[in-house]
Protein backbone atom coordinates (compact mmCIF):
# COMPACT_ATOMS: atom_id res chain seq x y z
CA UNK A 1 0.00 0.00 0.00
CA UNK A 2 1.06 3.51 -0.72
CA UNK A 3 2.51 5.57 1.87
CA UNK A 4 0.91 8.96 2.58
CA UNK A 5 4.25 10.43 1.58
CA UNK A 6 4.71 8.69 -1.27
CA UNK A 7 1.53 9.50 -3.21
CA UNK A 8 2.15 13.22 -3.64
CA UNK A 9 5.78 12.21 -5.44
CA UNK A 10 3.78 9.18 -7.51
CA UNK A 11 1.66 11.75 -8.66
CA UNK A 12 4.39 14.23 -9.37
CA UNK A 13 6.08 11.71 -11.55
CA UNK A 14 3.25 10.88 -13.61
CA UNK A 15 2.75 14.63 -14.32
CA UNK A 16 6.10 14.42 -15.56
CA UNK A 17 5.50 11.64 -17.44
CA UNK A 18 2.78 13.19 -19.44
CA UNK A 19 4.47 16.49 -20.06
CA UNK A 20 7.35 14.68 -21.67
CA UNK A 21 4.81 12.59 -23.25
CA UNK A 22 3.19 15.91 -24.67
CA UNK A 23 6.45 17.36 -25.76
CA UNK A 24 7.21 14.35 -27.75
CA UNK A 25 7.79 15.05 -31.40
CA UNK A 26 4.56 14.23 -34.05
CA UNK A 27 4.91 13.74 -37.72
CA UNK A 28 2.46 13.13 -39.84
CA UNK A 29 2.07 12.88 -43.36
CA UNK A 30 0.86 15.20 -45.83
CA UNK A 31 0.01 15.14 -49.60
CA UNK A 32 3.42 16.75 -51.22
CA UNK A 33 0.54 18.72 -53.60
CA UNK A 34 -0.49 20.78 -50.25
CA UNK A 35 0.44 24.10 -49.83
CA UNK A 36 1.82 24.20 -46.09
CA UNK A 37 3.38 28.06 -44.98
CA UNK A 38 5.42 28.06 -41.96
CA UNK A 39 7.78 30.88 -41.89
CA UNK A 40 6.36 32.53 -44.80
CA UNK A 41 10.12 31.94 -46.98
CA UNK A 42 10.23 30.91 -49.96
CA UNK A 43 8.99 27.00 -49.77
CA UNK A 44 8.14 24.19 -52.26
CA UNK A 45 4.61 25.83 -53.48
CA UNK A 46 5.93 28.73 -54.40
CA UNK A 47 8.62 27.02 -56.54
CA UNK A 48 5.69 25.36 -58.27
CA UNK A 49 3.44 27.89 -58.93
CA UNK A 50 5.75 30.61 -60.17
CA UNK A 51 7.60 27.77 -62.26
CA UNK A 52 3.86 27.06 -64.00
CA UNK A 53 2.58 30.59 -63.54
CA UNK A 54 6.02 31.71 -65.78
CA UNK A 55 5.82 29.18 -68.25
CA UNK A 56 2.25 29.97 -69.22
CA UNK A 57 2.62 33.82 -69.53
CA UNK A 58 5.40 32.90 -71.97
CA UNK A 59 3.51 30.92 -74.57
CA UNK A 60 0.98 33.89 -73.56
CA UNK A 61 0.94 35.98 -77.34
CA UNK A 62 -0.97 39.04 -75.26
CA UNK A 63 1.86 39.05 -73.27
CA UNK A 64 4.35 38.52 -76.02
CA UNK A 65 4.83 34.82 -76.13
CA UNK A 66 4.49 34.14 -79.81
CA UNK A 67 7.97 33.35 -80.35
CA UNK A 68 7.24 29.11 -80.32
CA UNK A 69 4.25 29.73 -82.56
CA UNK A 70 6.71 31.94 -85.35
CA UNK A 71 9.39 29.38 -84.59
CA UNK A 72 7.16 26.20 -86.07
CA UNK A 73 6.16 28.84 -88.73
CA UNK A 74 9.46 29.24 -89.75
CA UNK A 75 10.55 25.43 -89.09
CA UNK A 76 7.72 23.47 -90.88
CA UNK A 77 6.14 22.46 -87.71
CA UNK A 78 9.08 21.31 -86.01
CA UNK A 79 8.83 22.65 -81.90
CA UNK A 80 11.60 24.39 -80.62
CA UNK A 81 13.90 23.63 -77.83
CA UNK A 82 14.78 24.61 -74.82
CA UNK A 83 17.63 24.70 -72.56
CA UNK A 84 16.53 26.56 -68.86
CA UNK A 85 19.84 28.07 -67.64
CA UNK A 86 21.04 29.66 -64.57
CA UNK A 87 18.26 31.03 -61.96
CA UNK A 88 20.33 33.26 -59.49
CA UNK A 89 19.30 33.86 -56.26
CA UNK A 90 19.48 37.27 -55.31
CA UNK A 91 17.43 37.11 -52.33
CA UNK A 92 18.45 37.34 -48.75
CA UNK A 93 17.73 33.66 -47.44
CA UNK A 94 18.71 30.01 -49.36
CA UNK A 95 16.35 28.91 -52.13
CA UNK A 96 17.04 25.43 -53.53
CA UNK A 97 17.41 26.99 -57.32
CA UNK A 98 17.88 23.38 -58.66
CA UNK A 99 14.39 22.30 -57.54
CA UNK A 100 12.80 25.73 -58.85
CA UNK A 101 14.94 24.29 -62.27
CA UNK A 102 13.23 21.16 -62.29
CA UNK A 103 9.81 22.93 -62.15
CA UNK A 104 10.61 25.06 -65.30
CA UNK A 105 11.55 22.13 -66.80
CA UNK A 106 8.46 19.89 -66.08
CA UNK A 107 6.32 23.02 -66.52
CA UNK A 108 8.15 23.41 -70.06
CA UNK A 109 7.35 19.11 -70.98
CA UNK A 110 4.12 19.09 -69.40
CA UNK A 111 3.03 21.84 -72.03
CA UNK A 112 3.57 20.01 -74.95
CA UNK A 113 4.65 22.85 -76.96
CA UNK A 114 8.60 22.70 -76.83
CA UNK A 115 11.37 20.16 -76.60
CA UNK A 116 13.74 19.99 -73.27
CA UNK A 117 17.37 19.36 -73.51
CA UNK A 118 19.73 18.56 -70.55
CA UNK A 119 21.68 21.03 -68.73
CA UNK A 120 25.47 21.39 -69.07
CA UNK A 121 26.08 20.06 -65.80
CA UNK A 122 23.67 16.50 -66.88
CA UNK A 123 25.18 16.40 -70.24
CA UNK A 124 28.32 15.44 -69.12
CA UNK A 125 27.35 12.80 -67.48
CA UNK A 126 25.36 11.28 -70.43
CA UNK A 127 28.76 12.23 -72.60
CA UNK A 128 30.57 9.95 -70.66
CA UNK A 129 28.53 6.94 -70.77
CA UNK A 130 28.02 7.57 -74.43
CA UNK A 131 31.78 7.55 -74.90
CA UNK A 132 31.62 4.24 -72.27
CA UNK A 133 29.71 2.75 -74.80
CA UNK A 134 31.95 2.63 -77.57
CA UNK A 135 33.86 0.61 -76.46
CA UNK A 136 32.15 -1.95 -74.12
CA UNK A 137 28.58 -2.06 -75.74
CA UNK A 138 27.40 -3.92 -78.50
CA UNK A 139 27.10 -2.86 -82.19
CA UNK A 140 23.11 -2.85 -81.82
CA UNK A 141 22.73 -1.00 -78.70
CA UNK A 142 25.09 1.55 -78.42
CA UNK A 143 24.39 5.10 -78.46
CA UNK A 144 25.77 7.09 -81.73
CA UNK A 145 28.38 9.89 -81.25
CA UNK A 146 27.54 13.49 -82.70
CA UNK A 147 23.57 12.44 -82.26
CA UNK A 148 22.60 15.42 -79.53
CA UNK A 149 19.68 17.89 -80.26
CA UNK A 150 21.31 21.49 -79.92
CA UNK A 151 19.26 23.95 -77.82
CA UNK A 152 17.34 26.59 -79.97
CA UNK A 153 16.61 28.78 -76.57
CA UNK A 154 18.08 28.92 -72.78
CA UNK A 155 15.56 30.30 -70.37
CA UNK A 156 17.61 32.36 -67.35
CA UNK A 157 16.42 34.04 -64.45
CA UNK A 158 17.06 35.35 -61.04
CA UNK A 159 15.19 35.74 -57.85
CA UNK A 160 14.81 38.55 -55.60
CA UNK A 161 13.30 39.12 -51.76
CA UNK A 162 12.23 42.30 -50.12
CA UNK A 163 11.76 42.41 -46.59
CA UNK A 164 9.77 44.44 -44.04
CA UNK A 165 9.53 43.92 -40.41
CA UNK A 166 8.10 45.71 -37.88
CA UNK A 167 7.07 43.94 -34.12
CA UNK A 168 5.28 40.62 -34.69
CA UNK A 169 4.57 41.11 -38.11
CA UNK A 170 6.76 41.14 -41.44
CA UNK A 171 6.23 41.47 -45.10
CA UNK A 172 7.75 39.15 -47.63
CA UNK A 173 7.67 39.77 -51.42
CA UNK A 174 9.10 38.20 -54.06
CA UNK A 175 10.29 38.53 -57.51
CA UNK A 176 11.02 36.44 -60.24
CA UNK A 177 12.53 37.73 -63.53
CA UNK A 178 12.95 34.83 -66.32
CA UNK A 179 13.78 35.92 -69.56
CA UNK A 180 14.08 33.72 -72.93
CA UNK A 181 16.85 34.23 -75.40
CA UNK A 182 17.70 32.92 -78.73
CA UNK A 183 20.70 31.38 -78.62
CA UNK A 184 22.18 31.93 -82.12
CA UNK A 185 21.26 35.33 -81.85
CA UNK A 186 21.36 36.45 -78.42
CA UNK A 187 17.74 38.46 -79.06
CA UNK A 188 15.66 38.44 -75.89
CA UNK A 189 12.32 36.51 -77.28
CA UNK A 190 10.49 36.94 -74.41
CA UNK A 191 10.75 38.50 -70.26
CA UNK A 192 8.61 37.46 -67.53
CA UNK A 193 7.99 38.70 -63.94
CA UNK A 194 6.40 36.89 -61.26
CA UNK A 195 5.67 38.26 -57.94
CA UNK A 196 4.41 36.80 -54.61
CA UNK A 197 4.40 39.05 -50.99
CA UNK A 198 3.37 37.29 -47.62
CA UNK A 199 2.35 39.17 -44.69
CA UNK A 200 3.32 36.99 -42.01
CA UNK A 201 1.93 37.25 -38.17
CA UNK A 202 3.44 35.82 -35.06
CA UNK A 203 1.32 36.34 -31.75
CA UNK A 204 3.30 38.35 -29.22
CA UNK A 205 2.59 36.04 -26.71
CA UNK A 206 3.02 32.19 -26.39
CA UNK A 207 2.08 29.33 -24.16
Amino acid sequence: MMTTRARPLATLALAGLMALGGCATQVTRVSPEQQIDLSGRWNDADSRLVADALIRESFDASRGGDWAVRYMQAHAGRRPIVIVGTVRNASMEHIAVGTFVRDLERAYLSSGQVQVVASADERGEVRAEREDQQDNATADTRARLARERGANFMLQGDVQSIEDREGGRRVVYYQVDATLVDIETNEKVWTGQHRIKKMVERPRFRL
